[in-house]
């Protein structure tokens, strides 16, 4: 088997005496979509910021294909990378949030080609070319011209998810993407992820959408207390999972 393009090796992460996340392992491999699932407070969305570097891990390591993110080993040591390196290693990991943070005073289209243009030095045409192909793709081509505040929540969230793929990322960070929007717009936003999905994203979703679990994901993790408490094949985890906390956190949704 080909080696995971991620590799999460014992990550440590505290904030001040709470240890949030305590020696997390995890392998995702490319082209596969993980879901994480847990009760809140299990260290789920701070794993996916440690992955972006948006949180400073206390410890461990997490590698991105053959490059160590966020630190480089120098004699032995780990030493944390300058800004600069960082940020080029955050282009190759776009993140959709709970909220959808477009910039209100532009368009969809000025919202979505913002980053490959403005950090990414891409030439106008080609990222606005690349826009309107990802606005077609989440189903949102003719909302090119439209301002945020024009848009439902759905939309928007839609918009947010074509933002993150305009960088065209070797992986995509979904953190909890539906818990911001009212139910009746969740189904569209679960579609076009489902979509991704099914086009070979390599995606890590933290969502409580257990549908999307069932039906998206090529393996389920369950999550609890800052550990990994259960994984595998949604089929076992779900339907038939063998640690008892994974059967009561589920009873509430199955």
């Amino acid at each position: 088997m080909t080696a995971p393009l991620v590799r999460i090796r014992g990550v440590h992460k505290s904030y001040g005496d709470h240890e949030v996340l305590r020696g997390i392992d995890l392998d995702v491999r490319a082209g596969e979509v993980v879901v994480i699932l847990g009760p809140s407070g299990s260290g789920k969305s701070t794993l996916l910021r440690c992955i972006n570097q948006l949180e400073v891990m206390n410890g461990g390591s997490i590698r991105l294909g053959e490059e160590q993110i966020g630190y480089e080993l120098r004699h032995g040591h780990l030493h944390k990378l300058p800004a600069r390196a960082i940020a080029r290693q955050r282009s190759r990991i776009g993140m959709v949030f709970q909220q959808f943070n477009l910039y209100p005073h532009m368009t969809v289209l000025e919202n979505i080609v913002e980053a490959p243009v403005g950090i990414h030095r891409r030439s106008r045409a080609e990222a606005e070319a690349h826009a309107r192909e990802l606005l077609a793709r989440v189903g949102l081509a003719e909302k090119a011209a439209a301002f945020p505040r024009q848009l439902s929540g759905g939309q928007q969230q839609r918009v947010a998810i074509a933002r993150a793929l305009a960088i065209r990322p070797e992986l995509i960070l979904f953190d909890e993407p539906t818990s911001a929007l009212d139910p009746e717009l969740v189904g569209e936003v679960l579609a076009t992820m489902r979509d991704l999905a099914g086009q070979g994203l390599t995606m890590i979703v933290v969502t409580h959408e257990i549908g999307f679990a069932r039906d998206a994901a090529d393996r389920v993790v369950f999550m609890d207390g800052g550990v990994v408490v259960e994984a595998g094949p949604p089929g076992e985890v779900l339907v038939a999972p063998q640690h008892p906390r994974t059967r009561a956190f589920l009873a509430r949704f199955i």
